[in-house]
């Protein structure tokens, strides 16, 4: 139901048909951005750089903002295309090399929507798809590096257009080079639309920076990001010096930032804290979650700290749990220079547990510790690998370990240059582990949870193909593939995925990430008993295989 009323929708943006019809701003805006977009990635006199592209927005901006029909639309986009200058007809080289392409996300048909478009501008946008560019993108490098942007030595949110050129260029490079877009909840070019407004005539400077956070948790990627200094004023800079779970909608106590200044306010470990100035957690998350960028619920979950328990205070009255006790007191919040957070691991990095049973943190292990931990662990019965953690790079060195011979483990997609918005399936990802008669032929035991993301996930594909292996715990961050951070406009930061890790079927990892053979999630007692209860299940998987 939902995808047809999207489809009503979009459909609705031109459903008018091309007949001199009144046309809103939403509906040129939108198409301009996707028009400007096009252009900067396809047009060989553009993509090549030798124009302002920034400079040129501004000047049809105006344009289109005169133009009150569709047919006045298209005039002055046609008008300003001309102004870019010939685009000539070339023969595209038939090659011989198969190309195995990705093509979820790729999808030019719009420029050929003759209901808002006039015809001829259709005419013009598919000529320049036929007739891109052939040579070095100027604005997006290999690896999908964006460059040779104009920078500016601010970013005037109170100026209108700058504030168009923000949402235009980070709308295009999601549209072009944000591999999972098709695995959206909501169709990116209804987020656009849905966001225009906002952009357009903001409520106040606070709800415009809010809606860029909002616009970021749209891509449902945990590699995801936004940042702006203006957002402290908003959720604030004081922060706790413990960390939490969240449990049953509950807020409950795991570690800490800063023992010492925990102590201060009597936090302990398996705390419930229920509500924060008098609001439920529950109503908190609920408020909250649409600003963290998350690929599932448990990634949002574990990122959602700094909107719920951040402030601009330096105290905070809390109603929290313990010994089946409900109680109320105020505790103290940090500036984050002042949390003085102890980034080290202490822990070992490998240790013989019950009954013939090896473990490992890869959070510390390092390549170099490996032949001295398989050596060690030759002969246990099973090797619980942690991964509940983001791990030093190991996975490799340990699969040589685990295999009979080499596995396939990942298949991945890169961008097509040539082709923005097109992905391209890598030829050759490469394998994992090598020709080992002697390999380890115990039973190999992964864990996994909210906290594994990324290069965690990767390190659990790759151990994964061991024969006798077994994914424990509960599902991870779902996004897998390069994180790429960068600035879009001085001071706004952000960051996604740039290209697709896949399963060798081409089974997707994002969104879903590892999915466990057993799954184990911490429950509250468990904490507040001092348990691991992934670990727990671990060994007695290993002790009993079942």
């Amino acid at each position: 139901m939902k995808k047809k009323l999207l489809i009503v929708f979009l459909l609705s943006l031109f459903q008018t048909g091309f007949a001199n019809l009144k046309v809103t701003e939403n509906q040129k805006l939108a198409a301009t951005c996707k028009v400007w977009g096009f252009l900067k990635y396809y047009h060989p006199n553009v993509a090549n750089g030798n124009f302002n592209w920034d400079e040129e927005l501004f000047k049809i901006l105006p344009k289109v903002e005169e133009a009150k029909t569709d047919i006045e639309f298209s005039n002055a986009i046609e008008k300003w295309i001309t102004s870019l200058g010939k685009v000539k007809a070339y023969k595209a080289e038939i090659s011989n090399e198969e190309v195995d392409y990705f093509d979820k996300n790729f999808d030019l048909s719009w420029t050929q929507n003759t209901a808002f478009f006039s015809k001829s501008l259709s005419q013009k946008l598919k000529f320049i798809e036929q007739n891109k560019i052939q040579g070095k993108q100027y604005y997006v490098e290999e690896g999908v590096e964006f460059r040779n942007e104009v920078e500016y030595t601010e970013f005037d949110d109170k100026d209108k257009n700058f504030r168009l050129l923000l949402l235009f260029r980070f709308w295009n490079y999601v549209e072009y080079f944000f591999p999972y877009k098709y695995q959206m909840d909501q169709n990116w070019d209804l987020t656009l639309i849905e966001f225009l407004p906002r952009t357009i005539n903001p409520v106040s400077e606070t709800d415009y920076y809010l809606s860029l956070k909002e616009l970021s948790a749209k891509l449902n990627d945990s590699h995801a990001l936004f940042g702006a200094n203006k957002l402290f004023d908003f959720f604030g800079r004081h922060g706790i010096p413990f960390d939490f779970k969240i449990i049953d909608n509950k807020a409950v106590v795991v570690g800490f930032k800063n023992e010492s200044l925990s102590k201060i306010d009597d936090i302990r470990i398996g705390d419930v804290i229920t509500k924060i100035e008098g609001r439920s957690i529950e109503d908190l998350i609920k408020e909250n979650q649409k600003y963290i960028e998350g690929s599932n619920y448990d990634a949002i979950l574990n990122k959602i700290d700094y909107p719920i328990f951040f402030g601009n205070t330096d105290t905070s009255a809390i109603e929290f749990t313990r010994n089946n006790k409900t109680e109320t007191k105020t505790i103290h919040k940090y500036l984050y220079n002042d949390l003085k957070i102890n980034y080290e691991n202490n822990s070992k990095k490998y240790k013989f547990l019950e009954n013939n049973t090896g473990y490992a943190n890869l959070a510390v292990l390092t390549p170099d510790d490996v032949p001295a931990m398989m050596e060690q662990f030759k002969n246990c019965k099973a090797i619980i690998f942690d991964i509940r953690n983001y791990p030093q790079g190991t996975n490799f060195a340990i699969a040589e370990y685990l295999n009979p011979q080499p596995k396939d483990f990942v298949k991945s997609i890169d961008a097509d240059l040539s082709s923005p918005g097109r992905y391209i399936w890598r030829k050759d990802d490469g394998t994992c582990g090598k020709i080992n008669p002697d390999y380890y032929k115990g039973n190999v035991i992964l864990l996994v949870n909210e906290k594994s993301i990324s290069h965690s996930e990767f390190t659990a594909m790759t151990l994964q193909v061991a024969p006798k292996a077994t994914v424990i715990g509960s599902q991870t961050a779902g996004s897998d593939g390069r994180s790429y951070r960068f600035e879009i406009l001085k001071g706004i930061w952000t960051s996604f995925t740039t290209y697709g890790v896949f399963y060798p079927d081409k089974k997707e990892t994002q969104r879903i990430g590892i999915v466990p053979d057993i799954e184990v999630k911490p429950s509250i007692l468990g904490i507040q008993q001092g348990k691991d209860e992934i670990l727990d299940r671990a060994i007695l998987f290993a002790n009993t295989l079942k």
